[in-house]
Parts: structure tokens; C-alpha cells; sequence
């Protein structure tokens, strides 16, 4: 199979960003890349521009830092509750997973991917738990959670 080496002018999830020479199948790089104005050829005369390239993508970057260390400020100052009900013995029905807490976040109006909470495993008891959200590598929020106890549900007996 051929493969040709394309310069990115632009970010691509899965592929690379800016200013990156990659190597992709020739088919992809001639029918998609190139006519949609995503990448050029990497031959000795569009090396050239790298440079400029290089410069934007680092803009970006710090930018995207900037952006990221406010989300995660915002994370920080939220303190969310969660009930859960219990039984008899105190046992705690159902648990807060990863997509309760990221409902809670959309709610407050933090969009962020729900895959950048890092949650070994549900919680399933009362109290204050810490929560990491990593944003970015160099960015990680720690969110604190509530959960209370709800009341006892009544058996019929």
C-alpha cells in the first residue's frame, strides 16, 4: 500500500496536531486531506511554512491551557450533593458514577468529556469523596463530593 507524508495545517483527533509531518495512506492524504485544505504535501518547498505553523500551534496551545485552568477553577469552587437512598441494614441502593457527576457539571454549565473523570469505582457510602478531573496533562481539577444518606425505605411487613 502507498503511503505519502503530509504536513497538518490544523488539529486532527487521532492524527496529530498542527505543524506535525505525518504519514498517512496516499488515498486519504490526495481524496480528504489535501483538497479539504487540512494538510499539504511534505516536499522541500511547503517545509517552509513549519515554522509559521509551529508558531500558530503554540498560540493555540496556550490558549487552550488558559481555558482549561479556568474550567478547572470553577470545578474546584463546586461542592454537589448526592441522596442516596438506603436500606435496613444501611446498605446504600444504587452508587454515583462518573455520569451522575458529569449531569451535575453540565448542569452548573462545565462542559467537559466524561472520560476525564477519573473514578476507580463507583461511590457507594456517605460523606465527602475527591474527585480528579484531568482536563490536560498539566491540568487536573479535584472536584469534592457529598453523599448523604437518604431515608430508610419502609418494608411492608
Amino acid at each position: 500500500m502507498a503511503n505519502a507524508q503530509v504536513i497538518l495545517k490544523e488539529k486532527i483527533e487521532g492524527l496529530g496536531a498542527e505543524a506535525d509531518v505525518v504519514k498517512v495512506r496516499a488515498g486519504y492524504a490526495r481524496n480528504f486531506l489535501i483538497p479539504q485544505g487540512k494538510a499539504f504535501e511534505a516536499n522541500r518547498s511547503n517545509l517552509r511554512h513549519v515554522e509559521a505553523l509551529k508558531a500558530s500551534r503554540a498560540a493555540r496551545e496556550a490558549e487552550e491551557l488558559v481555558g482549561l485552568q479556568e474550567i478547572a477553577a470553577k470545578i474546584s469552587k463546586l461542592k454537589p450533593k448526592f441522596v442516596l437512598t438506603t436500606g435496613q441494614g444501611g446498605k446504600a441502593f444504587g452508587s454515583v458514577t462518573s455520569i451522575d457527576i458529569h449531569k451535575e457539571l453540565e448542569a452548573a454549565g462545565i462542559i467537559i468529556d466524561r472520560h476525564t473523570i477519573e473514578l476507580e469505582k463507583p461511590v457507594k457510602k456517605s460523606g465527602k469523596t475527591e474527585v480528579q478531573i484531568r482536563l490536560h496533562p498539566e491540568v487536573i481539577a479535584t472536584l469534592i463530593i457529598s453523599v448523604d444518606a437518604g431515608a430508610e425505605e419502609e418494608s411492608e411487613g
